[in-house]
């Protein structure tokens, strides 16, 4: 029989963390190139040394385990080497959208109360406007590479808890103002491992980070290509003609296509008559997505769709597993579970309901976020039982797969009966009299609530029968 009563192997077992775990890739793949942003092509070398350079200057500033960092910028490269940085001191970096308006801006900003605040030249008339000149900034440019000349290249030797946070990304929901979802050192690590098992990611993979950096495909994906040895191509937002360019030029695993541009990306490729290179997976959000835009664009990709169904609080869980075929225009969407999530589906009492039957999507498992930043009452809400409560009303198939019915808040409880207004909604559209149509609640004396339809008709008769 073996016993184990080595306190500090115990310990060095789960201590690790995104800040060390790059550390060792780099040292595995020092010439591979790590981030390619225009002409910047920087090493894993190169990169370790730089973020070592800002996690150091951001001691010096006395930036402690648990500060906040708001970083302000458009997609560029030194947004993942502020991240590696404050992985190595246990600081957190809080990735602001600039697209925001003033005043949501400002509540993003004051919500974390950052110790820091990076951002770009750019930006000096918006910090004007919302009076955020009180907080000490760092300007990416000539200060910034100034900073990293002049600052040891030293890991530093913090011990950071897995548990610790790494970012905060905002996400509004559905309603008011948006929250600062915290996403720990485990949950990020985590949600790497998901991603190369769920999307079979290759050794020296080229990841593509042209969506947001403020958003989860970005950040997520960006950090799991760096902890793997692969190289992130950075795109300040949807350049057609460069990512048709890298399109045609790269072997890409998954090319992250969005609602909106789908089908202006398709013309793009067709009209200049590209041909990728190599592309395994296209696609995020179907159910966004017109059918025979997914249908056009998997053949010209000669690649499957990623059928996906995740949030900012949970990574590709729970249900990013599906792929649509190529050149189908698919009838369903049905979600396939995503590997290493503890999903269940449950009624408002906590418990679960049978298969065939919707419930609330609750969540548990290694990477789900830590909670909403400074929202006890939130947290309080949507954490129960040791679960994350989704807020989506999911319904699982005698098959094992996943159907989204709606969202919580806008179930109908009539006469003891749960009443789903997109699935009244998913069968009125299909009446070809029928353009659009709007489900919502009526307080009713004998059923408690109704359920009430507003439909935008066509140029033909209809009555309200």
């Amino acid at each position: 029989m073996v016993t184990i009563s080595s306190v500090p192997f115990i310990q060095a077992a789960g201590t690790t963390n995104v800040g060390r775990l790059f550390h060792s890739t780099a040292a595995a793949f020092p010439m591979r190139i790590a981030l390619q942003d225009g002409d910047n092509a920087i090493t894993y070398a190169r990169l370790e040394d730089r973020s070592n350079c800002l996690a150091n200057f951001l001691l010096a500033k006395n930036i402690q385990p648990g500060d906040r960092i708001a970083v302000l910028t458009r997609n560029r490269y030194e947004y993942f080497e502020l991240v590696l940085a404050a992985a190595k001191i246990g600081a957190i970096i809080a990735a602001l959208n600039w697209r925001l308006g003033d005043n949501e801006l400002k509540h993003c900003i004051n919500l974390v109360s950052p110790n820091l605040l990076v951002t770009t030249e750019e930006f000096n008339e918006t910090l004007d406007r919302l009076d955020a000149r009180n907080i000490q900034t760092f300007i990416i440019g000539d200060e910034y590479e100034n900073t990293i000349a002049t600052t040891p290249t030293d890991l530093p030797l913090n011990n950071i808890d897995p548990e610790s946070g790494l970012v905060i990304l905002y996400t509004s929901g559905t309603t008011g103002l948006p929250k600062g979802a915290l996403i720990s050192h485990r949950a990020m690590i985590a949600r790497g491992l998901i991603y190369n098992l769920v999307m079979h990611v290759p050794d020296a993979d080229n990841f593509v980070a042209w969506t947001p950096f403020y958003h989860m495909v970005a950040t997520d994906q960006g950090l799991a290509t760096l902890l793997q040895g692969g190289t992130v191509w950075c795109v300040d937002g949807y350049q057609p003609e460069r990512l048709r360019w890298l399109v045609e030029n790269l072997k890409i695993n998954w090319f992250v296509l969005v609602p909106g541009m789908v089908g202006s990306f398709s013309e793009e490729l067709r009209k200049h008559n590209v041909k990728p290179k190599g592309v395994n997976l296209i696609g995020a959000m179907a159910d966004l997505i017109p059918k025979e835009d997914i249908a056009e664009a998997t053949r010209l990709f000669n690649a499957p769709f990623l059928n996906t169904f995740g949030a900012t609080e949970t990574g590709l869980p729970p249900g990013s597993g599906g792929r649509i075929p190529v050149g189908l225009a698919p009838e369903s969407l049905s979600k396939i579970q995503t590997p290493y999530c503890d999903l269940r589906l449950e009624d408002s009492d906590g418990n679960e309901v049978p298969v065939g039957m919707p419930g609330e999507a609750s969540i548990a498992g290694p990477a789900l976020f830590s909670g909403y930043w400074n929202s006890e009452e939130t947290n309080l809400s949507d954490f129960r039982n040791g679960r994350f409560h989704m807020g989506d009303v999911l319904r699982r198939n005698k098959d094992g797969t996943l159907d989204y019915v709606d969202r919580v808040k806008y179930m109908i409880k009539s006469g003891g009966e749960n009443i789903y207004p997109a699935e009244i909604e998913s069968v009125l559209t299909t009446d070809p009299r029928i353009v659009t149509a709007i489900v919502v609640r009526k307080t009713d004396s004998k059923w408690g609530e109704v359920p009430v339809v507003f439909v935008v008709k066509r140029c033909v008769e209809l009555s309200e029968d």
